[in-house]
């Protein structure tokens, strides 16, 4: 018999949006402060985690148009891409480039090979994390 949980499902749409905004916060914040795709990857993981155990976890992985094994391998894909594409241009290994980009609405823009790298960490641990999760929990990742 299912219990009535009205209460944690209302009370998890609000966290896992507080949890999503946290971790995006966190992810880009990374780049000058604590912080960055391992912490936010665990953050956005912690969000999936608790869709999960609030709502039914086929419903949520029907509802989710993601595959978490092969967010872990494109993540682990692009963090390797960046630190490997550099030694074709004569650069050493995990070379880091940066440009400013002047946008009419936001202003100059840093952009950096840093923010990929850390975004294929992001995935890699988001996909590692809800399919271990998944795999003990005996459903589908």
């Amino acid at each position: 018999m299912k219990e009535n949980d009205v209460v944690l499902k209302t009370v998890t749409k609000i966290v896992v949006f507080i949890l999503l905004t946290f971790g995006f916060y966190v992810f880009f914040a990374g780049h000058n402060n604590p912080g960055g795709g391992f912490i936010g990857g665990l953050i956005f993981s912690s969000a999936f985690l608790l869709m999960f155990l609030a709502f039914d976890v086929k419903q949520v992985l029907l509802s989710l148009p993601v595959d978490f094994r092969i967010l872990m391998i494109i993540g682990s894909l692009i963090t390797v891409a960046t630190a490997v594409v550099p030694m074709f241009f004569g650069k050493p290994f995990l070379y880091q480039t940066d440009a400013h980009i002047d946008l009419p609405l936001l202003g100059d823009l840093h952009v950096t090979t840093v923010t990929l790298f850390e975004s294929g960490v992001l995935l890699t641990v988001v996909g590692v994390v809800v399919t271990v999760m998944l795999s003990i929990s005996g459903g589908r990742s």
